[in-house]
This record gives structure tokens, sequence and C-alpha cells, in this order.
């Protein structure tokens, strides 16, 4: 086992700087000037050290898309952006509702090695929204899942709902919805307002998802079932989960938010740029500025970073037929450290808790968003604070491009990552 030396870092942006020493696994040590020999030395130049970033919303797009990403530039792209564990979605080609998939999807996690990936199943076959896909054989499966989904459709037929909620409380794992009633999106191009009926895009109306929000949430506190809402894009939705965890039944219910709902707003669409083209669909100022309250209170538990990469034939191209989606693994911190820190909303522990604690709880990841202590997992994230860097698409790790922050100077950056006692990422660099 090897030994990693950290010098000189603050665990949560408090005090003065300390060493912290990695023996294998494991935090070992930490104290001021350990001096202590050790195989690599990692200098933190007084910099932030944070629990290990846990993603609940990834697209890995493999199997079926790898010219888009793949399990390893996914994980690459995870290392450098600070994450030691990744969630990735089911709807690949094929979906995700079988163990033959997930496994596949488990197995060529742990041969990259460089994050933890769990896949998330599919609630339904084949994303159809009508018949409950096999939870337990994939819940029991080498792959474990913990966490399914149809993202990208709305279970929204209230029975099927239910009977997953009933079948995720038996097997003790969550259902991820992702909320858009169906019946009233047809055609929906933007987010529904002043700017859509100006540039002539068909709307996306903000009770689409607060209605299955609402639905969800009464259907959870009825079966005992764990709902875990996907990007929250409305203040009403904030609202609602507001109500609904001011009641005794609020633990069954959890909550992400983008970091591009905490940033961007539907003004950039007059631009007619498919790369902010999102589903949901970037809100408005309104609905950004009651996001990052209901982030900065725990109304919404996390960021998940729904992280979608898209081929440039399906973004360079007109607006209605671009595909919805962008990038956000090497982002995150930045738009959370540029929205919630340079604010005052949150400071560097609260960051921990919307990156890594409060999404490794929902999940049920044991060794995952630990304290920063001895004897703890050594699944760390070492965060400049001070650094400004500015986004380029073409030199992110994704094979694709497709980020809205192109040109874009965001604070913080993650310096280094471990991956229990292992360096994954430095400066810039992953460790193979």
């Amino acid at each position: 086992m090897s030994r990693v030396l950290i010098e000189e870092v603050r665990p949560y942006g408090d005090g003065t700087p300390v060493d912290v020493l990695v023996d294998g696994e494991v935090i070992a040590e930490i104290g001021a000037d350990l001096g202590v020999e050790a195989d690599e030395v990692v200098r933190g130049g007084g910099g932030v050290l944070l629990p290990g970033f846990v993603d609940l919303h990834t697209h890995l797009r493999e199997p079926g898309r790898e010219d888009t990403e793949t399990v390893e530039t996914g994980s690459v792209a995870a290392a450098l952006g600070g994450y030691t564990a990744v969630f990735a979605m089911a709807n690949t080609d094929p979906v995700a509702d079988n163990a033959v998939i997930v496994e596949h999807v488990w197995r060529r996690g742990l041969e990259i090695g460089l994050v933890d990936v769990h896949p998330v199943g599919a609630v339904t076959v084949g994303l159809g929204g009508e018949q409950l896909a096999e939870l337990g054989t994939m819940a029991r499966s080498a792959a474990g899942v913990r966490v399914f989904s149809d993202d990208g459709k709305c279970v929204h037929d209230p029975l099927v709902m239910r009977r997953a909620l009933e079948y995720a409380k038996a097997l003790g794992v969550v259902v991820a919805q992702h909320a858009e009633e169906p019946r009233l999106t047809v055609g929906a191009q933007a987010h529904e307002g002043a700017n859509a009926a100006r540039l002539g895009l068909a709307g996306w109306p903000a009770p689409a998802e607060e209605s299955i929000v609402a639905r969800d949430c009464l259907l959870a506190g009825h079966t005992g079932g764990t709902l875990h809402v996907c990007h929250v894009s409305t203040a009403g939705t904030a609202e609602i989960l507001r109500w609904w965890k001011s009641r005794e039944s609020a633990g069954t219910v959890s909550a992400e938010v983008t970091p591009h709902h905490l940033l961007l707003t539907d003004e950039l669409l007059s631009t007619y740029d498919p790369v902010n083209k999102v589903n949901p669909p970037l809100r408005t100022d309104e609905d950004v500025r009651a996001l990052r309250r209901a982030l900065a209170d725990g109304t919404v538990d996390c960021v998940a970073t729904d992280h979608a990469p898209h081929a440039a034939q399906d973004k360079d191209c007109e607006w209605s037929a671009a595909k919805p989606g962008m990038l956000g693994l090497q982002t995150a911190l930045g738009v959370v450290a540029r929205t919630m820190v340079e604010p005052g909303l949150l400071d560097w522990r609260g960051v921990a808790r919307v990156l890594s604690e409060r999404p490794a709880q929902i999940a049920g990841l044991a060794d995952q968003g630990r304290p920063i202590a001895v004897g703890e997992p050594a699944n760390l994230a070492l965060v400049d604070p001070d650094a400004r860097w500015t986004v380029r698409g073409a030199e992110l790790a994704s094979i694709t491009a497709n980020t809205p922050f192109e040109g874009m100077e965001l604070p913080g950056r993650v310096r280094a990552t471990l991956l229990r006692g292992r360096v994954t990422a430095h400066e810039g660099e992953v460790r193979r």
C-alpha cells in the first residue's frame, strides 16, 4: 500500500493549513508539519480539501453512443472535476433496463478505475413508461443498482410510478424522476414565457414540472418509497419541496439542481444557439434566484451535473432539431463557487454538503461523502479557491465540446483528486 502526503491544506476551508497523510485507502494522520515519509507528496499551497464529489446524474452514453462519450472519457472528465463517484443514467442504446447492461457499465468503471461508476437502472422497460423493468434483478446484480430512473422521459403514469415506489421501498433503493408532464410539453422548445413568445419557440410551462413533483411527493408519502427529483428548475418546484419537507414524511423525498440552472437564464436563447438547449429548459432570473436560495437552505439537497455530451451534428443545427443537453463534470465546481460561494450563500463546508455528503447519503454510499478525519476513506478533492480559469470546450476531457460556459471565467479549480488513497488526477492530468 502506498502513502500519500497532502501538504498545507485546509479541510473544508477552515483554520490554518495542516498536512494530511493517506496510508493505503484511508486517512492515517492529520496535523501541522507532519514531516513523515511518503511515496508521493501533493503540495496543497493552502488550498481547500473536500470529500470527493458524487454526481447522481451523469450521462456516459455507453453503450450505444460511444461517439459522444464513453465510460472511460466520462471517468476522465469526472476525475478532473473532483468526482470520486458518478451515477450513469439508463437512457443508453440499448437501455439499461436489465442486469446485463448495468453490469457492463459497472465493470467498465472498475476496469478504468478513475472513479466509482454506479449504473442507474431504468424504471420501465425501454423507458416506455408502461411496464416496470427488472428492478429486483438489477438491484441484486453484481452492479448492485441503487438508483432507478427513466431520465430523459417522465414516468408519467401515476399507477406505474406508485408501483415503482412500492418496489423501491421493498428493495431499499431510490426512484429518480424526470418531472415532466408530457401532455403539457408537446413540441416544447424553451421555457414558456416572454422570451419564448418573442422568439417564436413553443413553450415548456413550469407547471409541467411542478405538477409531477407534487404528485410524486404524495405518492412517496403514501407508499413509503424513496423519491429523488432530478434537475429541479422552477421556483414553484422549490416551493412544493419546501412545503413537503415541512411535513413529518420529508425523509422520503430529495432533490437536485444542476449547475446550469443555478447560473444561466432563458435570456441566452435570443442567439438561437442550441448549446443553450436543455431539458428542462433554462428558466427565468427569478427561478435562478429561488433555486440558489433553496440549495442554500437545504430545500434542494444537492447539485448534480446532468452531464450530457452530444455530437456536433446534434448541436450545430437549427434549434428545433438540436438535442437538449450540456457538459457539466469539469465545470460544476466553478459554477457552484460562482453562484453560491462568492455571494456568500454557501461556505466550503456547504459545498461539501451539496457536492459530496448529501448525494452520497441519498444513494446510500457508505464510503463516499465521509468526514475528513483519521480512519475515514481517502476519497478527496483538493481545490484552489483563488484560481480563475476560462472554459474552453475543446480542452475538456469529454469527446464532445457542448458546454454553455464556453469563454466564461469561473472561480475555483480542482488541483487533485484521490480515490481510496490513489491520486487519480493532479494539476489537470489524470493518473492511470
